[in-house]
């Protein structure tokens, strides 16, 4: 890491995460990750921050799908063709965890631009 993480935008702490995510979460696994980031929502949201309000909405939005899915699922659905079982092969869990950052990038992006005057 090149600043502290207080010093950091959101999307160059996340792309930390994803960089080093075994640093982050133990195994580096999607699972981890997505509970990771609920963590970090929840917390900032509790100390008055925007957390991912809104990221859910976005997926929606930006790449159709189902509202009443969770953005894991709305990731998954995304990144795989196919998705039906909860366990997947190693393969495709890189592939959704690369998905998830690159989403999350774009959107993080997208929420940037928008609250610049």
């Amino acid at each position: 890491m090149n600043k502290p993480p207080n010093e950091m935008s959101e999307r160059e702490y996340f792309a930390t995460v994803r960089r080093l995510r075994g640093m982050f979460v133990a195994g580096g696994r999607l699972e981890g990750l997505e509970g990771f980031l609920d963590g970090y929502d929840g917390h900032a949201r509790r100390h008055g921050g925007p957390g991912l309000q809104g990221w859910t909405e976005w997926l929606v939005a930006r790449h159709g799908g189902a509202s009443s899915l969770h953005w894991r699922a709305q990731v998954r659905h995304i990144a795989l063709t196919t998705w039906d079982r909860p366990d997947l092969p190693a393969e495709q869990e890189e592939l959704v965890i690369d998905t998830l950052f690159d989403l999350l990038d774009e959107y993080l992006a997208e929420r940037e631009t928008a609250s610049t005057p």
